[in-house]
């Protein structure tokens, strides 16, 4: 299977899973409608593929594929329509958007790799891919990001960037260097979920310390 067509397969998987979990979580802490609902989807979905390419000073695929946009807006709708019955399934929707981190994560780190830069940048655009479309949308309704408030979010997105890239440099195949890379970062956020585990947090401080 040639690069280019694997990224494309990974970036779509990970954009529907995005899609709907975006427009899930719209539903549930956002009074927002049909519109709000496939926007903020989108958003998510899209959202970290468009950062990433504009780091790469590339037009963003979103924009050259309609694929992105059709599978984006379809995962948002799905969300909007069977809301009723997705939002009591917790468990499987933290599932699917570990499936969605993970994907990203790879699929960026490798068309990083791709547009030949380093190990270490790569790294970082995986990362972003993966986190950065949840970031806007949870600004966008006004709920402090994911990434800043749950420890194992960004973490496994950076992990499964780094195992992808670190595979890709001792020349694995790019397959196996993505099933690696996304299956360790899923399992790392599955296992924060199911455990409710954070990465280090600092002291509480309270209001009666502050004052000198």
């Amino acid at each position: 299977m040639e690069a280019e067509t694997f990224t494309l397969i990974l970036d779509l998987m990970g954009t529907f899973a995005f899609a709907l979990n975006g427009g899930l979580t719209a539903v549930r802490a956002a009074r927002v409608d049909l519109v709000g609902v496939i926007t903020l989807g989108m958003i998510t979905a899209m959202g970290g593929g468009i950062l990433r390419d504009m780091m790469l000073n590339v037009q963003p695929a979103t924009f050259q594929d309609w694929r992105y946009l059709a599978v984006a807006a379809a995962g948002a709708f799905i969300a909007f329509a069977f809301s009723w019955v997705l939002h009591r399934m917790a468990i499987p929707i933290e599932i699917l958007d570990a499936i969605g981190l993970s994907v990203f994560a790879v699929a960026g780190a490798i068309k990083a790799m791709n547009f030949g830069f380093g190990p270490v940048q790569s790294m970082i655009l995986g990362t972003v891919t993966a986190v950065g479309g949840g970031t806007i949308r949870d600004v966008l309704i006004l709920r402090v990001p994911s990434v800043l408030s749950e420890g194992l979010y960004a973490i496994p997105a950076f992990v499964g960037a780094a195992l992808t890239v670190a595979a890709l440099e001792l020349e694995l195949n790019g397959v196996a260097a993505a099933i690696l890379g996304a299956s360790v970062c899923w399992l790392i956020r599955v296992v924060g979920v199911y455990f409710k585990l954070n990465a280090p947090r600092p002291p509480r401080v309270e209001p009666g310390n502050l004052q000198g």
